[in-house]
């Protein structure tokens, strides 16, 4: 049965939004929550990644801002800095409409300057990470107390982190008469603790069941653990994934399998927490302009990340909960597409497989590895990416490096992928067979008539 949005009493100028943004019809989950949130009703959700709860906080915390009032009367926290820089974006399009509103974002692994800087202008909505809102409570920056709405996004994830103290903390900080909205991919029961500690009666919304169950095909692969390198690119050579994140359990895992996948002729990039912020943009931006297609990452690190049309996810060790292992999985099977799940698995992992197994209430799909057969010559991403040490604060554009690109350069549009322009820095994705002379071109005639350095990441 058809949810519109038209259907919710909301203010003309997000109804406006939505129509520009071209939402017409509700998701499950915001079908389910968006009337209570409206109503100033607290509420509990339970909805896997990608199913539209950004869209449903965000439409409820912004039905109640007072716009006149330039005080933080919202706070949405989020695990990690990446998710909070989506949510704000999206906040941001969803308040297109309404004059005037701010929309600031808080996170670690930023300078703390121009954050304390952007406080002293104030805003209506805050998105931040704990840690960082946290620090500036403590330092009087930031006031909470004409905060309406206080959300908890992806807050199993926050609480795997270790976050649990930090929001605690935080919420002593907010007014006691105040909307509360937890979103969350799991329900475990620590969820259900904090939930009902920090929310009022709160409405248990979950979304789930046969319909919204995303189509993954699960694999699981028998490998004795000295084979497990070789296995792996056995697998990626087998099944070429056009984007794959490979899991791991821990940091040291995560550095061992990027050497032994070069070693086997397969570029990977690192993702873990050792890892220093400017890099780990970088290994974004890479993955994302798919001029890297194989991504390993340990848990917390790649939280919050937003991978669209992930081809498959690749468990190089089972992750010992359950919860942990569907959150994995779930990034491959996005906005109804069907997703692939290999698992490699050692003997002693064996009890994990066997519980995953008990869970789904059916056999596990058990297959040999085929041998690779020498280096994966075709395992090379179709991309390549080139830094520019210029960005927002140069005035860069990306129309200026396209432009720069298919003009002086003359490189077809469709040999130029995805741009993207920071604040010092911008990237830029070139077909493999172009990159050379992309680079070249480049440094010899710059944009815009200016020389810029460039290099190939």
């Amino acid at each position: 049965m058809p949810n519109p949005f038209s259907a919710i009493p909301l203010p003309p100028a997000l109804h406006a939004s939505l129509e520009t943004l071209g939402y017409v019809e509700m998701t499950p989950v915001q079908a389910a929550s968006l009337p209570a949130i409206i109503t100033g009703r607290d509420v509990i959700a339970q909805a896997p990644t990608g199913s539209g709860k950004t869209v449903a906080f965000g439409l409820g915390l912004l039905h109640r801002l007072d716009v006149t009032l330039v005080k933080p009367q919202a706070l949405v926290l989020c695990p990690t800095r990446e998710l909070a820089d989506q949510v704000a974006k999206e906040l941001r399009r969803l308040a297109a409409a309404i004059p005037n509103l701010k929309v600031l974002l808080l996170t670690g692994g930023v300078a703390l300057g121009p954050q304390l800087a952007s406080l002293r202008k104030d805003s209506h909505v805050v998105v931040g990470t704990p840690g960082r809102v946290q620090e500036m409570i403590k330092k009087q920056a930031l006031s909470l107390a004409k905060v309406k709405t206080l959300v908890l996004d992806e807050a199993d994830r926050m609480l795997d982190m270790g976050f649990e103290e930090a929001i605690r903390d935080i919420v002593r900080s907010l007014p006691p008469k105040r909307q509360g909205l937890l979103f969350s991919a799991t329900f475990p029961e620590e969820i259900r603790r904090i939930g009902h500690d920090l929310l009022r009666e709160p409405l248990e919304v979950t979304i789930g069941g046969a319909a919204e169950k995303p189509e993954i095909d699960e694999r699981f692969f028998e490998v004795e653990l000295a084979r497990k390198p070789a296995a792996l690119a056995a697998l990626l050579a087998q099944y070429k994934p056009e984007s794959s994140v490979v899991f791991c359990n821990t940091r040291r895992d995560v550095d061992d399998v990027v050497e032994a996948l070069g070693d086997a002729g397969i570029d990977a990039l690192a993702l873990h927490g050792d890892i220093e912020q400017r890099d780990r943009d970088e290994v974004l931006v890479r993955f994302a302009n798919r001029s890297c297609s194989v991504l390993v990452a340990s848990d917390v690190a790649a939280r919050g990340l937003d991978i669209k049309d992930l081809a498959a996810v690749i468990n190089y060790e089972l992750p010992p909960d359950k919860d942990i292992y569907q959150h994995r999985i779930g990034r491959t099977a996005r906005a109804g597409a069907k997703g692939l799940a290999l698992n490699l698995v050692t003997p002693r992992e064996m009890p994990r497989a066997n519980t995953l197994e008990a869970l789904a209430g059916s056999p596990l799909c058990w297959e040999a590895i085929r041998p690779a057969g020498g280096k994966a010559e075709n395992l090379h991403a179709a991309m390549v990416t080139l830094r520019i040490d210029a960005g927002r604060t140069d005035k860069m554009r990306p129309g200026d490096i396209l432009g720069a690109l298919t003009g002086d350069a003359g490189l077809v549009a469709a040999a130029v992928g995805k741009i993207d322009v920071f604040p010092t820095r911008s990237y830029v994705a070139i077909r493999r067979a172009d990159a050379g002379k992309a680079l070249e071109r480049l440094r010899a005639r710059g944009i815009k008539g200016r020389k810029v350095r460039v290099a190939r990441l």
